[in-house]
């Protein structure tokens, strides 16, 4: 796979996560959603300061964290996808390493850049967030992400006999996501079930091959 289709496969994923984050953060107030395909699929927007699917990672300090952790992962990424190219990796395993990649980058740059860009999202219909105010909600790396694709395929209540949770709500699919986090899953999802397909042959060998390109990127004194 040539390095230039795999900057337009990333480039696509990122405008196209970009673009959907940015209509829905000046459109929607927070906790609005929008019926799309019957009740089994919504824009429902929510912003997040952690991982993906909305899970929290430690406050302000877990924050900063992973958003140097993303910063991190996306630095290494370039050079591993430059590298995974040029030694020939099936087209297949580089296709999913630039879902991931993607993914990374796209919730990055809510990380790093929204909260400089926006304004405050608020639960008020009459409050929608302007992009580029005089001053943006936070600072630079404390951006929140923005989630909007909601999938609650099931959403009914557990039958009074079920232990524990007899009567409760039940939801299936739950999580509130974005185009990124759908990427980074897709790729990772693809690997695991391809993997012996990716790396069955010996000159292939995956543990091999990415150790050696660490240790090529991270010298080892």
């Amino acid at each position: 796979m040539k390095k230039r289709t795999v900057f337009l496969i990333i480039l696509l994923i990122v405008a196209a996560d970009q673009a959907l984050k940015i209509y829905v953060k000046t459109h929607y107030h927070l906790g609005e959603s929008t019926l799309v395909m019957g009740r089994w699929f919504r824009i429902y927007f929510i912003e997040n300061e952690g991982m993906a699917y909305g899970w929290k990672f430690g406050g302000e300090f877990g924050k900063m964290a992973l958003t140097l952790f993303r910063l991190a992962a996306v630095i290494f990424g370039i050079f591993y996808i430059r590298k995974i190219i040029e030694r020939k990796f099936h087209p297949a395993f580089i296709f999913c390493v630039a879902l991931v990649f993607a993914g990374a980058l796209g919730n990055l740059i809510d990380s790093m850049f929204y909260g400089l860009i926006f304004e405050d999202s608020t639960a008020f219909p009459s409050n929608i967030a302007h992009i580029f105010p005089a001053h943006g909600y936070a600072g630079f790396l404390h951006g929140k992400v923005v989630d909007m694709l909601y999938f609650p395929i099931i959403d009914s209540r557990f039958p009074s006999w079920f232990p524990f949770w007899g009567g409760e709500p039940f939801t299936f699919f739950s999580p509130i996501f974005n185009i990124a986090d759908a990427s980074i899953s897709a790729g990772i999802i693809a690997i695991f079930v391809f993997q012996k397909k990716f790396f069955g042959s010996p000159n292939r060998n995956a543990a091999v091959k990415t150790e050696k390109l660490i240790n090529e990127e991270i010298p080892v004194s």
